[in-house]
This record gives C-alpha cells, sequence and structure tokens, in this order.
C-alpha cells in the first residue's frame, strides 16, 4: 500500500504559509489596483461632468473611492506587498474611460459605473468566500472588503436609478466595459 507522506509547509513569521502569504498579497494588489482605476474613472467623469447636476452624486462616490485607494494604499506598505507594475497604465486607461464615457453624457457615465461596479461586486464577493475559507483569516481585511464591497453596491445602484440603462447600445457598451474590468483584474493579480 502507497502512504503519502505529508510535507511540511514553510511557514512565515505571520504564521501563514507561502500560498497563503501569495493569495493575501494577491488580494491586496489587485483591489489596490482596482481602487486607483474606480478613483480615476470618477475623476474623468468629474473634469467631463463637474459643473453639472450630477457633480454632488459623482463627487460622492469619488470621495468614497478615495478612500478606499487610500486604505489599500496603507495595506500596501503595512503588509510589504508589491503593487502592480500596471498602475502607470490603469491611472491613465481609468481616467479615460471615466472622461470618455462622460462626453457620451451622464447617462453613459452611470452606465459605466454600473459596469465596472457589477464587475467590483463580483470580484469582492469572490475574494470574501476565499477569505471566509480560512478559519484564521485577515479580519482587518475581510472587514475592509466586505465594507467596500457594499459601497460599490451603492455606486451600482446609484447608477440604474441615474439611468444608465438608458444609454444607447446599453448591453453592447456594458459588455465592454465589464471585458475590460476583468481583463485589468487578471492581468493585476499576476503582474
Amino acid at each position: 500500500m502507497l502512504t503519502l507522506r505529508k510535507l511540511p509547509i514553510f511557514q512565515l513569521k505571520n504564521g501563514r504559509n507561502k500560498t497563503d502569504k501569495a493569495i493575501f498579497d494577491q488580494i491586496i494588489r489587485v483591489d489596490h489596483a482596482g481602487e486607483l482605476g474606480a478613483d480615476r474613472i470618477y475623476a474623468g467623469q468629474m473634469a467631463i461632468l463637474g459643473t453639472t447636476s450630477k457633480a454632488p452624486l459623482i463627487k460622492h462616490m469619488w470621495d468614497q473611492e478615495k478612500h478606499h485607494k487610500a486604505t489599500f494604499e496603507e495595506l500596501i506598505r503595512k503588509h510589504r506587498v508589491r503593487p502592480t507594475v500596471m498602475y502607470p497604465i490603469w491611472n491613465v486607461a481609468g481616467f479615460l474611460l471615466g472622461a470618455g464615457t462622460a462626453l457620451l453624457g451622464d447617462k453613459a457615465a452611470m452606465a459605466c459605473t454600473v459596469a465596472v461596479e457589477t464587475v467590483i461586486v463580483d470580484h469582492y464577493n469572490d475574494q470574501l468566500r476565499t477569505l471566509l475559507e480560512d478559519p484564521e483569516c485577515n479580519k482587518e481585511l475581510l472587514e475592509t472588503i466586505t465594507r467596500f464591497r457594499d459601497e460599490e453596491q451603492e455606486h451600482h445602484d446609484t447608477g440604474i436609478d441615474q439611468g444608465a440603462e438608458q444609454t444607447p447600445f446599453y448591453d453592447a457598451f456594458s459588455s465592454a466595459i465589464k471585458m475590460g474590468c476583468k481583463a485589468a483584474i487578471a492581468i493585476s493579480k499576476v503582474i
């Protein structure tokens, strides 16, 4: 009979093994990148719609995203996680997405918000499931992602309430943005 021996797991000083550390770092890296993208999307929307009646609404969502980004910047430093090398590209791409959709009108800007937040809420839910699989998961990260997920859902719902689905070619428009967000997440997980 063949017996498998247990291989020792290399433990880090914080008690997590390498795999756990890799997953933990990946979560922080990709969420940091995503919150940068969201910050820049709202900056682009404000650059175009900042003098319209939608400005207070966009500013409220942008202020929450600034807080999300600052929180993940602190987690990057605190846990010594390498940020994505795509940071400069996501910075520019986020602004262009926000400004470009806002140039199409406030409903298109809200359609962008709905598409992005749909992907982000799903992404955060996946991360929460991963964290909850570990009974000794990092509670700070769990609480942060839960709170931010709820705020992202609020942004999604606000976009729907503001007529996002009235954007011409909404389904195609939304699908293209979602595909871009999913690609950015996949890339940021790795590099």
